[in-house]
């Protein structure tokens, strides 16, 4: 939709019947209906949306109050008590089943899980790991903690995902593996991803720490590499607190998955290799698998709304919604995020669109605020005597003067926002209304924006 032909009163009348029905009886303002209805709301305007909340987070019911208290009463709280009918093994033999792969192990964490993998791949000292700066602190933790080297590459505009193009120029000789992350939920570009590792004889490492149940030509992400990986932190949408999954076909892979987090010690009980204590509790894998019966019932909904927004946000000038690949089918939708575009706002910055959807009712905001390639770590390890012993001076000053990713900065510092989604998505149509008529409304009034 051409900016010169877009008002909301037109866009009004694109949305649900719903919505229409809402306005009409005036629990949304539409334009004209008051004296201040063209006014933004944080101007003295009416706001879109008034006195509605989103739905609670973490995901709470019945059954997963019972699972805690079955585990309580059990005094079955560590996994190495039942091996064999824990809620700990339980989960795994679910969750690997949903994922359509053959084995999983579950940890403490997301940034277990993918140290866990790193071990277990025979990834460490002299090695290097290609993944985004756009991520948790956690996926270069897990590279750290090996003693490996995070090798950062910049990100797409759009996808907010890391460009393999990018990726492709900076493998060396000490390449070992690529680590794509699954921003927000949906899958990077897997097919370049794919090829680059089969061309270089990379192990490929799913960071799908933000994405449970998206699926990418007809696989679970997580299950097209050669190992993934996931977060149950308790904003995730599977969740537990903290915790994280590992998943693979590879059956001796997940075997050192297995004795890595166990503290180096296999399944005989022979301690066999260097590895820490990851073991998730019976009280995480209760919360967990107290949830699973009824998990994709909510992926389907933040699917549904996802799409829905989607089909409307597209025609609201320089809002774009996240960039998806070919060969994506299904979303987590962890988060729900757009690329701003000041230009199409009179150049008005993102902090000042950000405070005047707020004051719609509708809060977005910022997700990263730093590039991990603007962090301290980089001069800790470049002081670091293990790290000048491993890779040489004249590697790591080549590593530091390349770490530039100038679009990763400017996603980071002027262009993201993002609709938290693990909960916000799973309300009503008239929820996602909401969020499209602040938007419609603040584009509309968009010359009122230099004034706040």
């Amino acid at each position: 939709m051409k900016a010169k032909n877009f008002t909301r009163r037109k866009f009004v009348g694109t949305v649900s019947a719903s919505t229409l029905g809402a306005v009409a009886i005036g629990s949304i303002p539409a334009f004209g209906a008051t004296k201040t209805s063209n006014k933004l709301a944080i101007l003295g305007g009416n706001p879109v949306r008034q006195n509605k909340s989103w739905p609670d987070w973490p995901y709470v019911d019945k059954n997963v109050m019972d699972s805690i208290e079955k585990t309580t009463q059990s005094g079955i709280w560590c996994r190495i008590q039942d091996r064999e009918n824990g809620t700990v093994v339980k989960f795994e033999r679910q969750y690997a089943e949903m994922m359509g792969v053959t084995r999983c192990v579950a940890v403490g964490s997301g940034t277990q899980a993918l140290h866990t993998a790193v071990e277990a791949l025979g990834l460490g000292p002299g090695d290097e790991v290609i993944t985004s700066p756009y991520t948790d602190p956690g996926t270069i933790a897990a590279i750290l903690s090996a003693r490996a080297l995070p090798v950062l590459a910049d990100i797409d505009r759009y996808s907010f995902q890391v460009d393999p193009d990018d990726v492709e120029r900076r493998i060396t000789k000490n390449t070992k593996a690529i680590m794509p992350v699954h921003m927000m939920g949906q899958p990077a570009d897997l097919d370049r991803f794919l090829q680059i590792a089969r061309k270089y004889n990379l192990f490929l490492i799913e960071d799908a720490c933000q994405a449970h149940f998206a699926k990418f030509r007809g696989k679970m992400l997580g299950s097209v590499g050669d190992i993934g990986c996931f977060s149950h932190q308790s904003s995730k949408v599977i969740s537990c607190g903290e915790g994280g999954s590992i998943i693979s076909n590879n059956a001796e892979l997940m075997e050192q998955c297995y004795t890595v987090q166990n503290h180096g010690t296999s399944k005989f009980g022979r301690t066999e290799t260097i590895g820490p204590k990851y073991r998730m509790n019976e009280f995480e894998g209760a919360i967990l698998l107290g949830q699973l019966p009824t998990a994709m019932e909510r992926h389907a909904v933040r699917n549904k709304n996802a799409q829905y927004l989607t089909s409307k946000i597209k025609d609201i000038p320089g809002i774009t919604p996240q960039k998806l690949y070919d060969g994506t089918e299904e979303g987590s939708f962890y988060l729900y995020t757009m690329n701003y575009n000041k230009e199409e706002y009179n150049g008005v910055p993102r902090e000042k669109y950000l405070k005047a959807l707020a004051a719609e009712g509708v809060g977005l905001s910022p997700y990263i605020k730093n590039g991990l390639h603007r962090e301290p770590w980089v001069d800790n390890i470049m002081g670091r005597k293990e790290y000048q012993q491993m890779y040489g001076k004249s590697r790591l000053e080549e590593f530091k003067q390349d770490m530039a990713c100038p679009v990763c900065d400017l996603v980071c510092d002027e262009e993201m926002v993002m609709l938290w989604a693990s909960g916000p998505l799973l309300g009503t149509t008239d929820d996602m209304d909401d969020v499209i008529n602040a938007l419609a409304k603040v584009y509309e009034n968009r010359d009122q924006l230099k004034s706040i």
